[in-house]
């Protein structure tokens, strides 16, 4: 096959490659015992991580959406690659030169592959980033990040650029590098009109837009000169088969490893903004591309996070005192119930933006803005009061009501009475006053709010709706079923640890496994060769999971690659030993009950022979499963 990676590069690949150090560029990762690491899946949506990662074993899996592989499954799902694009991308991370069966790559050049985009846009931005330097026009843009405290060297760490105010430049920039019309269409690079293919963006001063992986994917740009026939003051990439702003945020490439480490996220507006506070000491900035915050962005600051109910972090929004302002945080209120974290607001009394207080006060003052964050709560609590007369007792009333909703949405219900009681003193009332009327709101709630707006569960995808849910052609076992636990940790030894059970496990029959979905793994190991003739690891894994004969229990071996195991230290050979002897010794128990069942129903009169031989068979089945036991008990203990 033309462009096919050699197996030895694909198995050299593989042995380089951490899967936890490609997995933490997504998903901030925990201990999780037993050399596991754990998180929150990217695949779906969830409260608690099921995302477990196994370094020793270079698997994934998630035991929320049963999905699961190795680094390269995992890049391919996360960035939508091919197994070559997967590879490739792993192959130079890791300082590998791959060579391919025919001796020629595959072609990289047809227009509309995701790499072929992607390397539109880094060219984009190189060529961007010197146009800011070298351009004649460009002296407006280095003048606007001057005026903002933004010197050559903030420029370059943020990649700015400019974008020429010709319609062709970097079109024809692009076309010298072999990129066609169609494809830096499709890249939102270029538009079309009826003169043709032309510059998106043109006189102005450009932001590069990057995933979590710093991969360019769009550009926001700012207007700059007054006769810029595009009145907006910013324009983003349209949506492309990359670049979706919904699930983007700016600077989230320089902040993942900072928000991961403080647990704390800082979501400003714009682009000087997330600058101003990486340069001040606030490294966790972020912001939207062009659109407000939604749910797809909270996943990704979940997955970043790891915000969950044992480690719950921050979330601060930063917001206008204006009117806008508060709508803003309104809407952030409606979104509260995605995060675990807590959430806060920071706003600058006098109204300045993150970028226009350092400028101003410096960099303290922007650090000290972040400080001085108000719970989010409390924040939309006084913006409603102020529309109401405190002094008048029917105002009161018409307050309590309009707030008490809010306050008994409070997701930790725990907390609810505290700012009840806070809520009282804001409003001059008395707190059981004040109690009763956040209870009614909530009964109301729990009768007939189901659809309240931002509360609740997150609505479910269209795309979840449409595709059904594939049924595995073998049930799979529950892992909590302990009369199934033996098995299971069994085969979690022989996908983890293949040398400790090996040719021993090799003998044993699909009749000793009691569910069809582990004997049906046995047929899969024994089709990869056996657990005696493996030393383990993620080729082991990925040579059993390429002969299981459906995706449950392809599902089922990542599931078994990653659980810990329930050895104390660590698996040993004693340990292994007892859980074979176990396996056998259930297997030996049920042969047992079907021998005395025929002893039963035999008559030792009429049938001596055939009864005195079933009688012999039972002592020395007997005897054997005493035997097994002690084997067992020993390792087991």
């Amino acid at each position: 096959m033309a462009g096919r990676i050699r197996d030895d590069d694909i198995a050299l690949v593989r042995e380089r490659t951490r899967i936890d150090e490609v997995i933490s560029q997504y998903v901030t990762l925990r201990p999780a015992g037993a050399g596991s690491l754990k998180g929150l899946c990217p695949f779906h949506d969830e409260k608690s991580p099921s995302f477990n990662v196994r370094p020793q074993i270079g698997y994934a899996h998630c035991f929320g959406c049963g999905v699961g592989g190795d680094a390269i499954w995992f890049i391919q799902e996360i960035e939508g690659l091919s197994f070559v694009e997967a590879m490739e991308r792993l192959a130079a991370r890791a300082g590998i030169q791959l060579r391919y069966a025919d001796g020629a790559a595959p072609d990289r050049r047809q227009p509309g592959t995701r790499a072929r985009l992607i390397e539109a846009h880094k060219a984009a931005a190189e060529f961007y980033a010197e146009q800011l330097h070298t351009s004649p026009d460009a002296g407006q843009g280095r003048s606007f990040l001057a005026e903002r405290g933004f010197d050559r060297e903030a420029a370059e760490q943020f990649g700015v650029g400019f974008a020429p105010r010709g319609p062709l430049a970097l079109l024809s920039h692009l076309r010298a590098r072999g990129f066609s019309d169609e494809e830096l269409n499709t890249a939102g690079l270029v538009a079309s009109g009826a003169r043709g293919h032309y510059d998106r963006f043109r006189g102005r001063l450009v932001w590069p837009i990057r995933e979590l992986s710093g991969d360019v994917v769009g550009f926001g740009a700012r207007r700059l000169f007054e006769d810029d026939r595009i009145e907006a003051k910013y324009l983003n990439t349209p949506e492309t088969p990359i670049y979706h702003k919904s699930q983007l945020l700016y600077g989230v490439d320089l902040a993942r490893r900072e928000i991961a480490r403080r647990s704390q996220a800082v979501v400003v507006e714009g682009y000087t903004d997330v600058m101003a506070c990486h340069l001040a000491g606030v490294p966790t900035a972020v912001a939207t591309c062009g659109t407000a915050f939604g749910e797809d962005h909270a996943r990704v600051l979940r997955r970043l996070l790891l915000d969950h109910e044992q480690f719950r972090g921050e979330v601060i929004f930063t917001f206008d005192g204006d009117e806008a302002g508060q709508r803003a945080a309104m809407r952030a209120f409606e979104g509260d119930q995605q995060f675990v974290s807590q959430t806060y607001v920071a706003v600058e009394q006098s109204g300045l933006d993150p970028c226009d207080l350092r400028l101003k006060h410096g960099d303290a003052a922007v650090r000290d803005l972040v400080a001085r964050r108000v719970p989010l709560y409390r924040f939309v609590l006084g913006n409603i009061l102020t529309r109401y007369d405190l002094d008048r007792a029917d105002g009161r009333v018409d307050a309590l009501r309009a707030t008490a909703p809010l306050v008994g949405s409070v997701r930790d219900k725990a907390k609810v009475g505290a700012y009840a009681r806070e809520l009282a003193g804001m409003l001059g009332m008395e707190i059981e006053e004040v109690r009763a009327e956040v209870r009614r709101a909530m009964n109301a709630s729990a009768n007939g709010g189901a659809g309240q707006p931002g509360r609740g569960s997150a609505p479910v995808r269209a795309a979840e709706v449409s595709q059904p849910a594939r049924v595995p052609a073998t049930p799979l076992p529950d892992p909590a079923d302990p009369r199934l636990w033996v098995e299971r940790e069994l085969f979690k030894l022989v996908i983890q640890s293949p040398t400790l059970v090996g040719p021993e496990f090799d003998a044993l029959d699909d009749d000793d496994f009691t569910h069809p979905a582990y004997a049906a793994l046995r047929q899969s190991v024994a089709a990869a060769g056996g657990a005696g003739t493996s030393a383990g690891g993620d080729a082991w894994v990925s040579a059993v999971g390429d002969r299981t004969p459906d995706d449950g229990l392809r599902s089922l071996v990542t599931a078994l690659a990653v659980e810990p195991l329930r050895a104390a230290g660590g698996p040993d050979a004693r340990y292994a030993d007892s859980l074979l002897a176990r396996v056998r010794e259930l297997s030996v128990s049920r042969l047992i009950a079907d021998v005395k069942s025929r002893l039963q129903r035999t008559n030792p009169v009429d049938q001596t022979d055939a009864y005195n031989k079933m009688f012999g068979e039972l002592v020395a089945l007997e005897q054997h499963r005493r035997a097994l036991r002690e084997r067992a008990v020993g390792g087991l203990a």
